[in-house]
Order: structure tokens, then sequence, then C-alpha cells
């Protein structure tokens, strides 16, 4: 029996947050898990930890 390779996607959606320390507001394409990391933590540490890994310029 020959079956389908199954392929799951990230759950992503565009989401614009604001940077109070910045004063400017950026769009980023984030999943639903990163979503909730973010609402923890908060945008500025979400930010400072994706700089530190290279996601985020």
């Amino acid at each position: 029996m020959n079956k389908t390779k199954r392929k799951f996607d990230a759950n992503l959606i565009k989401k614009r947050f604001y940077i109070p320390e910045e004063d400017k507001w950026v769009t980023l394409k984030v999943s639903t898990s990163a979503l909730k990391t973010i609402n923890k933590i908060g945008i500025e540490a979400m930010l400072k930890e994706a700089k530190a890994k290279g996601f985020y310029k």
C-alpha cells in the first residue's frame, strides 16, 4: 500500500506589535505558540531573544 506523506505546517499569523522603547510599530509573522510567549514575557524580551538568535534584525 502506498501512503501519501502528510505535511504539518506551522500555524502562522501576521501581527502588529507596538514597541514603546523605539516608539514604532513592527509587523511580524509569528506562530500562535510564539504569540503566547510574547504575551507571557513581553515583546521587548522576545525581540531581544530573536535578535540574539538571528531571527530578527
